[in-house]
């Protein structure tokens, strides 16, 4: 999985690209736990996603809980069918703004 951040002020999109599964998860936890200090705004890029695990899973719902907490907004864009299915089966279509 390859990761790219742009920051803009308070805004943040991260980009991500090949499979966040168990083995890339930590990665990217890692990752948005020393970014989304001071974020209002952040935007996940999954256009180059391939593919997303439970693990991933559990990596969206804990920056959704972290960005809640701050009162800021996160969205999800450009997914693929097979990972809005993903969402749709599991319910983190209602857990999150996807677009």
């Amino acid at each position: 999985m390859e990761i790219k951040k742009q920051a803009e002020g308070t805004n943040l999109t991260v980009a991500l690209s090949g499979r966040l599964d168990t083995t890339t998860a930590p990665e990217l936890e890692k990752e948005l736990k020393n970014s989304i200090t001071g974020v209002t705004d952040l935007t996940l890029d999954f256009e180059g996603l391939e593919y997303i695990s439970s693990a991933g899973l559990r990596v969206l719902l804990s920056a959704q809980k972290a960005m809640n907490a701050s009162k800021g907004k996160m969205k999800i864009v450009g997914a693929n069918e097979i990972v809005k299915e993903i969402f749709d089966v599991t319910g983190f279509s209602d857990i999150l703004t996807i677009e």
